[in-house]
């Protein structure tokens, strides 16, 4: 006998911005059924309109919420109703650890599996391809039901937070040093020299290699008393220049820190 066709998974897409609104257009691509909520956003093409998170929710294998830190609670607490027996809801939203704990805590209540997602990259452009981390007792069925629709979701043995920890662990990371380069070049067009500025910075990032994080960190701990001085001095010219040293001064700062914390 022929073997019957594999059953169209059912996602609900709950906030239909930039990035709802991409992901959920992945999935109906991939030959999901998908039913979305937005109270502001009008649900796009092929995309089942719903009336409330609880409704979006109603028959759905996977709730992806995708509104925002500030309303994930209040969309799990209207929406929770509405999550059937095996589905999982999926906290999507960039917040704290403590909060998708929250999250889970809330879910666990009502008898509803929670799995913590992290989107570890910009939505547009990449849509459902975005890379995930996904924690928490649904994690896997994240992950199940996703990655045959096209995701990269990479699984966490720990519970919910720890996603959302390592996203925001490499927010440090990205978002400071993107912080440095528009700081550093708004200084140099106030100087004259921006263009020379962003050819050195576009070359020092070209020549990153395996090795330049340890030279990076070991660097700035053996150095710290100098590189202080240097970085106050630089948050002084910043002022001259008519530009808040907001980067300067918190470089100066951690480097102060890491000076006082130096064995004598």
């Amino acid at each position: 006998m022929p073997e019957e066709p594999a059953r169209r998974p059912t996602v609900a897409v709950l906030g239909l911005g930039e990035a709802g609104s991409a992901i959920a257009a992945d999935l109906v691509a991939a030959g999901a059924v998908v039913r979305g909520y937005d109270p502001v956003v009008p649900a796009p093409p092929h995309v089942v309109g719903a009336g409330g998170e609880a409704a979006a929710a109603d028959g759905a294998d996977l709730v992806l919420s995708l509104n925002s830190a500030h309303d994930a609670a209040g969309a799990l607490r209207a929406g929770v109703a509405g999550v059937g027996a095996d589905a999982v809801w999926a906290d999507l939203n960039t917040a704290s650890p403590d909060l998708k704990r929250r999250l889970d805590g809330i879910a666990r209540e009502h008898g509803v599996r929670f799995a913590d997602v992290a989107i570890m990259a910009p939505v547009p452009g990449r849509g459902l391809r975005t890379p995930m981390l996904a924690g928490g007792d649904g994690a896997a069925d994240v992950a199940r039901i996703l990655g045959p629709l096209g995701a990269s979701v990479e699984v966490l043995p720990d519970g919910p937070g720890a996603a959302a920890a390592r996203k925001l662990l490499r927010s440090v990371f990205f978002k400071g040093l993107a912080a440095a380069v528009v700081e550093s070049l708004e200084a140099a067009r106030s100087a004259g020299c921006e263009d020379w500025l962003r050819d050195d910075i576009t070359a020092e990032l070209t020549r990153a290699s395996a090795d330049t994080v340890d030279r990076l960190v070991s660097g700035t701990h053996r150095h710290s008393v100098r590189r202080a001085a240097e970085m106050s001095a630089a948050a002084a010219m910043l002022t001259e220049l008519g530009v808040p040293p907001l980067v300067a001064t918190a470089s100066r700062d951690l480097l102060d820190r890491l000076s006082a914390d130096r064995p004598a």
